[in-house]
């Protein structure tokens, strides 16, 4: 088989949490940088079916401002959005000066999902990566960052995640129809990846392949690289200080049973417990 990972061991829960602890702590530092010089940050996650990227942007976002970091993550476009241009859409989701947009996909559908499932024409596919390059010079050239992540996983590794998804009621509906369809379509899948980096993978904006056989690893490796390849600087400012509470007014809180007040479910527990 073709696009296999190299083999990792799994990081142990201990160091993988210490470390993530600090990273986010710099992804935070990192934030304020961003709203306080005007900086426009995209990140792009892209990669097989259950690689990891889900979980790679929970982590990055943890402890964000959702004001100034947010994730898009576009539906199938709607008949209107058929009739623009391929890119448009996405040109609506880039940030402002001082946000950051997490592609939680992106306009890589077309040589991904798009390709082998037929969903675009030929002319489309082969305009798509003609244009990828160029849009994304324009991007840089505008003055925002552009990262792009590819997150790889082996055959193995992806179908065992679809079980367990399959045996969790909590985590099925991650589990689509389009999912399960590229397990038999995997070599269709590595050829369009394989076409994309021909294209794509410019120096200008290059593809970094994120390992994610261990989701733990995946995501410390990929925050890591993320924070080295942005020159952010520490600009957060002291915490304000709390000022003393006033003294009383006068003031009276109505009777408690005039407002309707939400049960106490967490009761029950208590009862159940003793």
């Amino acid at each position: 088989m073709t696009d296999q990972p190299a083999v990792q061991p799994r990081l142990a829960r201990k160091p993988y949490e210490k470390e993530l602890l600090r990273l986010q702590n710099e992804l935070v530092k990192l934030q304020e940088w961003v709203r306080a010089e005007g900086v426009r940050l995209v990140v792009v996650f892209e990669g097989r079916d259950a690689a990891g990227k889900g979980g790679a942007i929970k982590r990055v976002t943890e402890f964000l401002n959702p004001r100034v970091a947010r994730i898009a993550a576009l539906p199938a476009p709607t008949e209107r959005q058929r009739g623009q241009w391929y890119f448009q859409r996405y040109v609506e989701q880039l940030p402002a000066a001082g946000e950051i947009v997490l592609f939680d996909r992106s306009w890589y559908n077309r040589a991904g999902v798009e390709r082998v499932m037929g969903f675009c024409t030929p002319e489309e596919y082969w305009q798509f990566l003609h244009q990828a390059p160029i849009f994304e010079r324009m991007l840089i050239e505008a003055g925002i960052e552009l990262r792009k992540y590819w997150f790889s996983v082996s055959d193995a590794e992806q179908e065992r995640r679809f079980r367990d998804r399959l045996a969790d009621p909590m985590r099925q509906w991650k589990l689509s129809p389009m999912d399960t369809e590229s397990i038999s379509r995997w070599e269709d899948y590595s050829r369009a990846k394989d076409e994309m980096f021909v294209h794509t993978d410019i120096p200008e904006s290059p593809w970094n392949v994120v390992e994610s056989e261990d989701k733990r690893r995946a995501r410390i490796n990929m925050i890591a690289h993320l924070l080295s390849t942005v020159p952010y600087r520490d600009v957060t400012k002291p915490p304000p200080e709390l000022p003393p509470r006033p003294a009383s007014t006068g003031y009276q809180r109505p009777p408690r049973d005039l407002q309707k007040y939400v049960p106490d479910h967490a009761a029950k527990l208590e009862k159940k417990r003793k």
